[in-house]
């Protein structure tokens, strides 16, 4: 028999409490935190609600389910911005005028019209993960109104209709860097104060990065050309050569061919989940490493240059000053500074 729960938008919270009830099970709270475990007899996972500041929230679930599983938000008269981020089995949102299947790393953002419900629909016997956000923009408007002259139009007007009067919807990847945040959140292993500072800043590191492909697709003339999962599989596996080969130089076409696809498809995918080409994309992981190498460990600049697959010293330190602002022996000798004073 499917499941169908009808639930209240207002809060995070009330969303956790209301699912909680519909799948009858119970809920711990523990200051801005709520989560349950799904009951044994409809399947097996976990749901994870918090409320942080300025009227941001999230729900992280994982968890299959041997029923299919619809969740409705009622009609409001204030509506939040919700961002829906896919990480594992296809999952389909439906309002009035959409009915799309967000198959993995396919996010929606939306906010309904005010006669308007929306519904997200979870298959039987599927693995589920999924990233939620929900913004409620008229207590959000604090922590961004500083900022609003300096954004786009697009986002201004998102961002600025602090009620959810006008309906919005957009449909598109998001980056596997995104994905990794996610991952980070998921596995964080401090307690209390701790904790509770790095998961907001992974929340809003997640937000930035997402409304900031929004704003590069909305400007770019291939925003809307789909990428096949097969394809993202591939480009998956082309990370993972980029991260454990960096100490090699790695041509594009040569990089295509190891994971199977054609040079135009492994650039446009990248280009789609990162905003970015790859070779701009190696760069970027090559000079990150070279920071990390230069915080932790007892190599000089020299051999750093030669451990990212850079031949050229000066080259490196370009790369590194146009990143970061400081060539990489100033970094280092503030590196030093600061273990000299923590020691």
């Amino acid at each position: 028999m499917a499941i169908k729960a009808t639930i209240n938008h207002d809060s995070i919270k009330d969303i956790v409490l209301e699912l909680s009830k519909v799948l009858g099970t119970d809920h711990d709270e523990d200051n801005n935190e709520l989560c349950f475990d799904l009951p044994k007899k409809l399947g097996d996972g976990h749901f994870r609600a918090i409320e942080f500041d300025f009227g941001v929230g999230i729900i992280l679930a994982d968890f299959l389910i041997n029923e299919k599983m619809t969740l409705t938000f009622k009609k409001e008269k204030i509506n939040p911005l919700k961002i829906f981020l896919n990480l594992d089995a296809p999952i389909q949102f439906i309002d009035q005028e959409h009915s799309t299947k967000l198959n993995r790393l396919e996010s929606v953002m939306v906010s309904p019209s005010t006669n308007e419900c929306q519904n997200f629909v979870f298959n039987s016997n599927k693995p589920i993960t999924f990233f939620y956000i929900q913004i409620n923009r008229k207590l959000f408007e604090s922590k961004v109104e500083q900022f609003i002259g300096d954004m786009s139009e697009d986002l201004e007007t998102l961002l600025r209709d602090l009620n959810g009067i006008n309906k919005f919807y957009y449909n598109g990847y998001f980056s596997l860097d995104i994905a990794e945040l996610i991952e980070e959140f998921k596995t964080c292993e401090l307690t209390d104060f701790m904790q509770s500072v790095f998961l907001e800043g992974k929340t809003y590191e997640v937000i930035m990065r997402y409304l900031q492909l929004y704003v590069d697709k909305n400007n770019s003339k291939n925003s809307h050309k789909l990428i096949r999962q097969s394809s993202i599989i591939k480009i998956e596996k082309a990370v993972a050569i980029i991260k454990k080969e960096l100490d090699v130089r790695i041509s594009v076409n040569a990089l295509a061919k190891r994971v199977g696809l054609n040079q135009n498809t492994l650039q446009s995918g990248f280009k789609q989940l990162f905003s970015t080409s790859v070779n701009e994309y190696i760069r970027d992981q090559k000079i990150e490493y070279a920071k990390n190498l230069l915080e932790k460990s007892d190599l000089n600049i020299t051999e750093i240059t030669y451990k990212i697959g850079i031949n050229s010293r000066s080259y490196f330190s370009k790369l590194f000053k146009e990143r970061y602002s400081v060539t990489p022996k100033e970094y280092l000798l503030q590196c030093r500074k600061r273990k000299s004073k923590s020691a």
